[in-house]
């Protein structure tokens, strides 16, 4: 729990904007409204009997409703189970920071928005042609019944509570995540292929505001295309600020 409070240079940083931009709002009933109509209409892919069997054993032990999830595009699901994998190790998506920022920026006064749409999420998440998605799906149900989710959630969990840079910068050699040709699209739909439109949408509200607190996954400030790069490229000055490590 002792994540979800800002420290003291964060909490600095929000209350001298005006605005809090999100990824998404999680808290803006129209936001989940359209989210859950965009994953409910995602495309569906056809499954064997056997993948459909794995998925809904995968479900139970998840403690899941497995008729509820099996509403959801079958990658979506393995997604899910996925982010639930992370709860016996402490890590609940219920408790998740944005959720926290949201709530905590309007007790504040603040204007929060959202710098993506739900269905921008959506695609980039489902986008891929089918034998990548497939390959994905296949993939992450394996790693599901291996039980090695959770341990690989907490090391990059760990690597940001650490404000290990060096470290999260690196993330594609640790990761055990971009072992495939579809890995590497994936990865690349999820960040890269987000990061023009983050900035953009960015660059807009400082010119609509007095102050703007940005806040997007950490993943987001790795790579050649990063979020800070762009945001130079934009006229940006983009400082790293080192933080104090928690114990």
């Amino acid at each position: 729990f002792e994540w979800m409070f800002p420290g003291p240079a964060v909490h600095r940083a929000m209350m001298a904007s005006d605005t809090v931009a999100l990824e998404l709002d999680m808290l803006d009933p129209q936001v989940q409204r359209r989210l859950g109509e965009a994953m409910t209409k995602a495309r569906a892919m056809p499954l064997s009997d056997d993948v459909s069997a794995r998925l809904k054993r995968q479900a139970q032990a998840a403690c899941v409703d497995d008729a509820a999830l099996a509403r959801l595009n079958p990658l979506l699901q393995v997604m899910t189970l996925s982010l639930l994998a992370a709860r016996h190790e402490g890590l609940d998506p219920q408790y998740g920071i944005d959720v926290f920022l949201a709530g905590f920026a309007r007790a504040a006064g603040k204007s929060v928005v959202s710098l993506e749409t739900p269905e921008a999420q959506m695609q980039a998440l489902l986008e891929g042609d089918a034998a990548q998605t497939q390959a994905l799906l296949l993939e992450g149900l394996a790693d599901l019944e291996a039980q090695v989710l959770a341990p690989r959630l907490m090391r990059i969990a760990q690597v940001w509570a650490d404000s290990d840079h060096a470290r999260l910068a690196s993330y594609s050699q640790w990761c055990e995540c971009l072992e495939t040709a579809a890995d590497q699209a994936f990865l690349t739909r999820l960040l890269d292929a987000r990061n023009p439109a983050l900035a953009e949408r960015i660059e807009q509200l400082h010119a609509s505001s007095r102050g703007v607190f940005a806040a997007v996954g950490s993943l987001h400030m790795t790579g050649p295309a990063s979020l800070p790069t762009l945001l130079r490229e934009r006229g940006f000055s983009v400082e790293r600020i080192e933080l104090q490590r928690r114990h």
